[in-house]
């Protein structure tokens, strides 16, 4: 099975000014655990995770006045809708992450995470 056969198309988008509120209240009623950032000042494609939320929660800073550009990964991994599972899966495990930008002809197409692998591979193991 293929990334582009698992991975979520329905992206949510988010810019840099954002705060972190809005990109978790906009993640939680999408109920998604990342988004897309797209910067053109910090390399164009980026990545923001419910994980990043939370560790700038965790170190007390305001989620009311953080903006989003100072915890996005920029230095992101990308899966193209072409790779394995298998591919994406060892990407992941070998990044420590749990959430992949496909991108397709230099375009965000969707995000894969590892749930969306298990939901994939999980009925292969039903005897």
């Amino acid at each position: 099975m293929l990334v582009r056969d698992a991975m979520s198309t329905l992206v949510l988008t988010l810019g840099p000014a954002h705060t972190l509120r809005q990109a978790a209240t906009l993640m939680s009623a999408r109920r998604v655990g990342a988004a897309v950032v797209l910067d053109p000042d910090a390399g164009g494609i980026g990545i923001i995770t419910e994980r990043d939320i939370l560790n700038s929660v965790g170190l007390g800073q305001s989620p009311d006045t953080e903006h989003v550009h100072a915890h996005t990964t920029n230095d992101v991994v990308f899966a193209a809708p072409t790779w394995t599972l298998e591919e994406a899966a060892r990407a992941m495990a070998h990044g420590g992450f749990r959430h992949l930008i496909v991108l397709d002809h230099g375009q965000p197409a969707g995000i894969v995470s590892v749930r969306d692998i298990i939901r994939c591979w999980a009925p292969a193991l039903v005897p």
